[in-house]
């Protein structure tokens, strides 16, 4: 027999009982897909491992792929990790609410369906009026990857969760577009000195400048934490990543059914010339990651038959930017 398909209900943050409804399906062991200010979570309630199993069923996740836990205040942290090294209030005031995980021992009473079997549990107070409602009115923590199938491209709207995972989970909590729209810094605190396992709006220069210290970052982010696997983040049609330069020459002989993702005025003017599936982008990196998943997913949703991508700076401050195209555009 087939799996029963659910009747996802569409909750509007702007109802004040939607929160409570969603509160309610979670704490019947119910996922509910959720709003916060970097893309949209998957979440079910982290104290209950039968719930949380119900994450990886949704999303066909590898069973052994760790989940963040989000909590309402950094206060609630001790409760879900030990171990926790002195700089971590400083890390926490500075930067919570907002786009930062932490990685650090978990608690004995962790389940290991959330850390994937590991030792350590990422953790994160979420930027998002809503989503910290949510945490408040459960008062429990919420296990929440990117609400998508597996490997697809994060959804940054509520649209966007239901067009992936309509049937398969009970509600989205509608709170409007994500602000950030790219997935938060994970750093590790389990050690003397932080790591840096995935890039993230939280650059490794602003760790530095609040901590006063040095925070490692590798060039290419591979341990097992969200999202780090080589191939992720993918839309269904071809996407290729190329340089201005490279991209003008390409458009110069394409189809009309090529989409363009671009920023650039000098690949504005090219595309203006001809009858493209095109979509622009910031050219501010705020901007330009706040723009990038939802114009990936409305190209991949459009006429277009391959995806054509502007190329964003190489430098620091560009860093997880580059590393979802990377992953986005792999073979």
């Amino acid at each position: 027999m087939g799996e029963t398909s659910l009747n996802t209900l569409h909750l509007l943050a702007t109802d004040p009982t939607a929160v409570v409804q969603a509160a309610e399906l979670a704490r019947d062991g119910q996922l509910v897909a959720v709003p916060t200010e970097t893309v949209y979570g998957l979440a079910a309630d982290a104290n209950q491992p039968d719930a949380v199993k119900k994450i990886f069923a949704a999303k066909g996740r590898p069973a052994d792929h760790p989940l963040i836990v989000h909590v309402a205040d950094k206060s609630l942290v001790p409760q879900w990790a030990e171990a926790l090294p002195n700089y971590f209030e400083t890390l926490a005031t500075a930067f919570w609410p907002g786009p930062l995980t932490i990685v650090a021992k978990k608690q004995p009473h962790v389940s290991d369906i959330v850390t994937g079997g590991h030792a350590t549990v990422g953790i994160r107070v979420p930027d998002h009026p809503a989503m910290l409602a949510l945490l408040k009115q459960l008062n429990s923590g919420l296990a929440a990857p990117s609400a998508n199938p597996y490997k697809k491209i994060s959804p940054t709207t509520a649209e966007q969760v239901l067009f992936g995972l309509s049937g398969k989970i009970a509600a989205v909590l509608d709170g409007g577009p994500c602000e950030v729209g790219l997935e938060s810094t994970i750093v590790d605190i389990s050690s003397a000195t932080p790591r840096i396992l995935r890039a993230g709006p939280i650059t490794k220069a602003e760790l530095e400048s609040v901590l006063k210290m040095e925070v490692e970052e590798p060039d290419v982010h591979t341990v097992a934490v969200p999202g780090n696997v080589k191939a992720h983040y993918q839309p269904s049609k071809r996407l290729t990543v190329l340089s201005t330069e490279a991209l003008i020459s390409r458009l110069s002989n394409c189809e009309h059914n090529t989409g363009v993702l671009y920023y650039s005025s000098k690949v504005a003017t090219l595309v203006a010339e001809k009858e493209l599936v095109d979509l622009k982008l910031g050219a501010e990196k705020a901007k330009y990651a706040q723009g990038l998943y939802y114009g990936l997913h409305q190209l991949d949703q459009s006429s277009a038959t391959e995806i054509l991508l502007e190329a964003p700076p190489s430098t620091a401050k560009w860093r997880d930017v580059n590393d979802r195209l990377m992953r986005a555009a792999a073979q």
